[in-house]
């Protein structure tokens, strides 16, 4: 409970300023915050995790807000969270079996660099008061907690240094300067928008789009929760409580949200593991809202900003630096390409893509090249045997296709599979035109030793030849 009221208090701030970005008043973002997290706290599959108002997907719907009015962005949530339910039935989790260490680290330091950088605006052109402030803030974050654990260090550094900002009226920046806070409960209403084809055909691309960077943010930071704290978690479940979570959040006059790395470090870093630590965020949040508005208004923006500091610095990944020396030069460029895209581009997503795509192109050229023909001319010099090894797909056909260029001179080929594996139709194809080309120059050829796979693929798309599998006469 107490990581959680650590959590809520870091969340007005950013689910503001998160307000400020998509254009919409303050309340729309913290609304979405208090729906978002108590709603996920039954739903998701990750207790532990955050999930609240996010910047990642703010700045996707500015041009629909700008366009078209608030109560369209409520209609684009709520068709978000119907695609995130359905991609979560869809098992559309699995995906993330393609993203690779090197990007998760990757998304892990850009994120880490984001989070130091949205605290900037707050470390510039400020009094010393503010960095007097933030100072001890960090002081007591980190030790703290060699006195004693009972007790967040984080949610002391923020209690201590707002009584002394209070006491003392120093000339430092609050939350009140951030935006109005609302006062009282949010309500619940359907978005007053037409039902129409007309507005489907608004807000489906906002939705996707909120949905696919939504779904690509959470499951990320799942992935980082389960690395902290070293348990497992049901992705599956996570996408279709991501989808129920923002469909309350639009009901109830929010904006569109995910899981929110920062906020589930302080929550794991300060003791909260369990839904409950969640939940109390959500409802926290809620209740200084509702009851202690005035109250909030007056803490210091210094004692946030020392916690998100803490936050930046706990989230990079610090091994990731003497790795790059260490680890294949593919991997700390897939890293690298990583991060320059995300603090680049401030979007994740495209950080994300641009690390998969290239973590593909650099698996398939170290497969392509780990493939070999060889071969060896019988002592009558009557056949000669061609061995395949390694993986035979649509990077290493063109290596396939050149090993069979030479001019052969024995009147018997034999090409053994043995070692091989077909793996799609231009492996077929390659293999067609090497027998098509032997056989018009009169070579007699023949192929052997076909796993159940490759035979299986051949005999389905092979012009020239079956490998007899279905018949069981496939020679070894």
């Amino acid at each position: 409970m107490l990581a959680g009221i650590v959590v809520a208090l870091a969340l007005i701030p950013e689910a503001i300023g998160f307000s400020i970005i998509a254009g919409v008043d303050p309340r729309v973002g913290l609304y979405a915050s208090v729906a978002i997290a108590i709603v996920i706290a039954f739903t998701g599959g990750r207790p532990g995790m955050i999930s609240a108002a996010t910047a990642a997907v703010a700045v996707l719907v500015i041009p629909l807000v700008r366009d078209h009015g608030v109560e369209y962005l409520f209609a684009a949530t709520i068709l978000m969270g119907l695609i995130q339910i359905v991609a979560g039935l869809a098992r559309l989790d699995l995906l993330m079996q393609f993203v690779s260490r090197s990007v998760i680290t990757g998304f892990v330091n850009a994120l880490a660099i984001l989070i130091f950088m949205a605290q900037l605006p707050q470390l510039i052109g400020v009094t010393w008061q503010a960095y007097a402030m933030i100072a001890g803030g960090l002081a007591i974050i980190y030790l703290l907690p060699r006195l004693t654990k009972a007790v967040p260090s984080p949610l002391v550094a923020i209690l201590l240094l707002s009584a002394i900002s209070i006491a003392t009226g120093a000339p430092v920046n609050s939350v009140g300067d951030m935006g109005a806070l609302p006062e009282g409960l949010p309500s619940f209403a359907l978005p007053d928008v037409p039902l129409s084809w007309a507005t489907l055909r608004i807000i489906l691309p906002y939705s996707l789009a909120m949905a696919a960077v939504g779904l690509l943010e959470s499951l990320l930071t799942a992935q980082i929760v389960d690395d902290m704290t070293h348990s497992d978690s049901d992705k599956r479940r996570e996408c279709a409580g991501q989808g129920s979570a923002n469909i309350v959040a639009a009901c109830l006059g929010g904006m569109g949200g995910c899981a929110m790395i920062g906020q589930s470090v302080i929550n794991v870093t300060s003791g909260g593991r369990g839904r409950l630590s969640t939940f109390t965020a959500g409802a926290f949040l809620l209740f200084l809202l509702a009851v202690l508005g005035p109250f909030v208004g007056r803490i210091p923006m210094p004692a946030l900003v020392a916690v998100m500091i803490m936050v930046s610095i706990g989230t990079f990944s610090w091994n990731s630096i003497p790795n790059l020396r260490r680890h294949p030069w593919p991997s700390s460029v897939v890293m690298l390409t990583t991060v320059v895209v995300v603090v680049a581009t401030h979007d994740l997503s495209m950080g994300v893509l641009a690390g998969v795509l290239l973590s593909g192109i650099f698996f398939a050229g170290k497969v392509q090249r780990m493939f070999a023909v060889t071969r060896t001319l019988s002592p009558d010099g009557a056949t000669a045997t061609y061995r395949v090894t390694g993986q035979i797909f649509f990077a290493s056909v063109e290596r396939f296709t050149r090993a069979f260029a030479i001019e052969e001179t024995a009147p018997a080929v034999l090409i053994d599979m043995t070692a091989a594996h077909f793996w799609d139709i231009s492996a077929v194809a390659a293999l067609d035109k090497i027998v098509a080309r032997l056989r018009r120059d009169g070579r007699q050829v023949d192929m052997v030793g076909y796993n159940r796979a490759s035979a299986d693929i051949v005999d389905r798309f092979a012009l020239h030849d079956k490998t007899g599998v279905e018949i069981g006469v496939v020679p070894h």
